[in-house]
Order: C-alpha cells, then structure tokens, then sequence
C-alpha cells in the first residue's frame, strides 16, 4: 500500500462519526489488598501459612491500563486482541461502565450491551425463556418488547428444547447461544461481546458473524474480543491490539494480526509465527480405562404446553484405552459436557453402566470451582483439597502452577479480577501439574491465548507418559486434529461418528459446511 492510499485511508477513517473515543485512559488497583471473604481466613487457617506471607506484602499501585488513546466508529466491527491478562476484559468494562478511569477520560455516544465471558448475567436455576427476560427488562427493555422477539431468539440460538429448561443444564456454548442471541435481537446501539463467543461451534460462529454485520447497520457498533485470530481477521474492520495494558497497534486486521503472530513466544527451539501442535504419538493399551455400556442421561421438560422427557444421551458404548487422548466434538447442545459430567460422576446415568478404571480429575469450563473473592493462590490450595491431594504436595507444587499459568504478577489478587483468560490458565495449571490419572478438559482452553494453547497442547502430550488417558471437548478442529488420537463425534444424545480423529474431524466439517450452504 502506498503513502497515497495510506492517506486516503486516513482521511476516510477522520470523516467517521466518532461514537467511542479514550484519552490518556487510565484504572488503577492496590496490590496486596487482602479480600474481606471469610474464607480466605478459613484457608489461611487450614493451611497454616505464617502471617508475613501476607503482611509483608507492600501495598503498590498497579495500572492494568494506562495511556490508552483510541476511536470507535460508527458502522464498524472493532476487534480487541492480546495475550491474556493484556487489559482486554478491563477495557471492556471501561466502555460499557463498569469500572471508571482513575486517569483521562473515556466518552461513549450510545447505549452499551455487554456480553462478558460465557452466560455471566443469567440465573442458573431459571429456564433460558425466563433468562431472556430478566436480561431484558434489566437492560431496561419493556417486557411487551422482549416478548415480541422470544421466539425469534429462540430460534436463532438454535436450543430446541433446551430453551424450556434450566440453565445449569447447559453446556458454555449453550450459554453463549443464548447470551448473543439475547444482546443481538434486543438491539443494543453499541455491542461489546467479551470472549463471548469462544466456546461457539462452528455454524453458530457464522451465524453471529453475519448478525454483527446486520447489527452494525442499524446500531452504532460493535466490540468483539476474542483469542480466534482467523475469526478476527474475517470479521473485524479494525483491531486493536494490547499487550500489558498498552496499545501496540490499531490498524487493518491481516497486518496487526501479522505483528502479533511475531511475538508469540519461541519454545523448544522452534521458530513459531503460528500455533503448530505436532502430532500426538502414544503406545496405546488394550487395557480399558472408560467403559460405557449404553449409557442414557434424561430430563424432564416443563414447556408452555406440556412435560415431555428430553434424552441429554442416548444409547452412548465406547470404551477408551490407557495411552489414548481422545476428542468430543459435536455441537453445541450435542451432549458432550452430560457426558463429562457423568465421566466425572456428577451425574448418575438413568440407563446404562460407566465404569473409571483410575483417579479422575475434570477441568469443566474455565474457571469453574474457584472461589472468586479469594486469591488465585487460596484457589490452588482449595481446589487441591477439593480433589483430595494432600496437602503436602500441593505446597510443593505450588510454584509449578504458578509458573505455568504465568500469573505470577496476578496470584496474590482476587480471582474476580482475573480475565476469563487467566483463570483458563490457572484452572488448567492446576488440575494438569496434579497429573491424574484420567484428565477430562471440556471446553477450558476455549479462551487461552495462542502461546498457552502451544503450551497447553506440549503439556497433554507430555502427561501421557503418566496419565493413563486424556478426554478433551473442544470446538477447534484443528485442536483435535493434532492432538487427539481418536475422536469421537456426537450429535442429538447419539455417537455420529467414533474413529482416527483426522478422519471424523473432516466428516465433521463436511457436514457444517453441508449445513451452511
């Protein structure tokens, strides 16, 4: 591109509305702040950590954002990138005014809709139907008006009958289903949608792609972080890329990405521009470590007009042997977080045997099982306890975790001040440096960055020289692809597909794109 056309560029972009704009932006933190949950006491007390640990401490400011200049505008779709913990989540809650600058000065022209994470907002033990209302009337939206788009919503979230049912049913990509389609039909003018759609399947990803650009015709604009570059670059006008609470560059999304590849951390001698998962290689067993002999899982669905039962699964037999990792894919509402939960025990299934030949830990979702007023440091101890590992052991592995999650600037805070990011870093360090024997990770690395991922995906590989099996549902093909061995694909409650998982993985594709058309 020549200086010309550079400037051109510029000048177009000056003759936009502007509907955001930050000047010298600036939310600052005491480090070191003790949280006033009694629990954090209850902790301190079980473990017997001396009080220097934490009196010692010296309170220090810290800025997660500062100096921040940039515009929004109207009509545009402006991407927000960063490796985790960059200020991403921080800057969102600055927009829609949920925290305030301690320095400069942020001017919003519209009415913001936030989306944070997966589901944030929504009442577990409500049904979706009820969920859609309470969000609206919370965002001030007459009731009359909300009821007007119920099916409407219903419809393009594509829950079928999931909707009639409570939501600690559902799966995170269910939640975020309903979450976008709620904040879409209710036509916010300024949408921010914060890692809200990273644990979406692929044709739900489409579908909320060509949403954002209805909406930005008729709204003013909308926001999207997420760590999916691929979906950045092929929707996103502009993008914004923060590293360590400062703005690196903004600018046209194939060339900021193109940077930000760059930076990605070299390991193990490798030069990296991109995530490159090698191929997992493990001797496998004939000794049987999950058997499930067609097992069922039902609930009973209340909707409008009668009570009908709902089959969560179907019929399920599959054994899985020592020395396999093995994928679930499907989508969303397929049926692959029930199956975890009963891998895991949680629930009982009404037809069927499953037998665990092994210690089972599960890392379902991220983040699920903290604690959020206390500091991720008093998580680890907890969710060791939780798991029974003595705790000795946790004290001595301890600096693994925190090493691994990289959070050592941010272990001493309270986990709700951690991006949905960081706590998919700490939630994997943890059950992952424990090294179970059967590890179950359902949809936990949705929000990590692509240097984690790189890590995380070294790390499965590296535990099957001690763990006897590992079970992950993700959503990346390409995640699985590498570094699963098997895959197996399941749709409506039923098994679809069960093979090498290259060879189910591309007959999952064939079939969203199938679908798409």
């Amino acid at each position: 591109m020549d200086n010309t056309e550079n400037k051109n560029n510029a000048l177009a972009l000056d003759q936009r509305e502007v509907v955001l704009k930050a000047q010298n932006l600036g939310v600052s933190f005491l480090s070191g702040v003790r949280s006033d949950d009694y629990k954090s006491y209850v902790i301190d007390f079980l473990n017997k950590r001396k009080s220097k640990d934490n009196t010692d401490k010296k309170e220090k400011v810290v800025w997660p954002i500062r100096n921040m200049n940039f515009v929004g505008y109207k009509g545009e779709i402006l991407g927000i990138i960063g490796s985790n913990g960059a200020g991403k989540t921080t800057l969102c809650k600055l927009i829609s005014g949920i925290l305030h600058p301690d320095e400069g000065s942020i001017k919003v022209d519209g009415r913001v809709s936030a989306l944070f994470s997966m589901g944030m907002g929504f009442n577990k033990e409500l049904s979706g139907r009820d969920n859609v209302l309470l969000n609206g009337m919370m965002l001030g939206i007459e009731k009359r008006k909300i009821n007007e788009f119920l099916d409407d919503i219903k419809e393009f979230s594509g829950l079928g009958e999931f909707f009639e049912q409570p939501m600690k049913r559902y799966s995170s990509g269910m939640k975020a289903r309903l979450g976008f389609s709620v904040q879409a039909y209710l036509e916010p003018e300024i949408l921010i949608l914060d890692e809200a759609l990273n644990t979406g399947d692929a044709l739900f990803g489409n579908k909320a792609a060509a949403k954002m650009k209805e909406l930005v015709k008729k709204a003013k604009m909308v926001i999207l972080v997420t760590h999916s570059l691929r979906y950045a670059r092929k929707n996103c006008d502009r993008l914004i890329w923060l590293d360590k609470g400062e703005i690196k560059a903004v600018g046209e999304p194939k060339e900021i990405i193109k940077q930000y590849k760059a930076t990605i951390p070299v390991r193990k001698n490798k030069k990296r521009e991109r995530l490159e998962l090698k191929k997992t290689s493990t001797t496998v067993k004939n000794i049987p470590v999950v058997k499930a002999d067609n097992i069922s899982v039902s609930y009973h669905v209340s909707n409008r007009f009668k009570k009908e039962k709902f089959w969560a699964l179907n019929g399920l037999s599959f054994e899985i042997n020592e020395g396999e990792v093995v994928g679930i894919i499907g989508h969303n509402g397929a049926g692959k977080s029930t199956l975890c939960k009963v891998l895991t025990n949680i629930l009982t299934p009404d037809e069927g045997k499953i037998k665990l030949n092994g210690e089972t830990t599960a890392l379902l979702n991220y983040g699920t099982g903290f604690n959020p007023q206390l500091t991720g440091t008093d998580n680890v101890y907890l969710n060791g306890m939780l798991l029974g590992i003595p705790k000795e052991r946790v004290i001595r592995d301890y600096p693994k975790i925190v090493n691994f999650a990289e959070l050592e600037k941010a272990i001493d805070k309270p986990v709700k001040s951690y991006s949905s990011g960081m706590k998919a870093r700490l939630g994997f360090s943890i059950a992952a440096t424990l090294q179970p024997d059967i590890f179950i990770i359902d949809e936990a690395l949705s929000t990590g960055d692509a240097a984690f991922k790189q890590k995380a995906s070294e790390k499965i590989q590296d535990m099957m020289e001690q763990a006897k099996a590992v079970i992950i549902v993700s959503h990346s093909m390409k995640f699985v692809e590498k570094v699963c061995t098997r895959a197996i694909w399941i749709e409506k409650g039923k098994i679809r597909a069960d093979g090498p998982s290259e060879e189910v993985v591309e007959m999952y594709r064939e079939e969203v794109l199938r679908k798409k058309k």
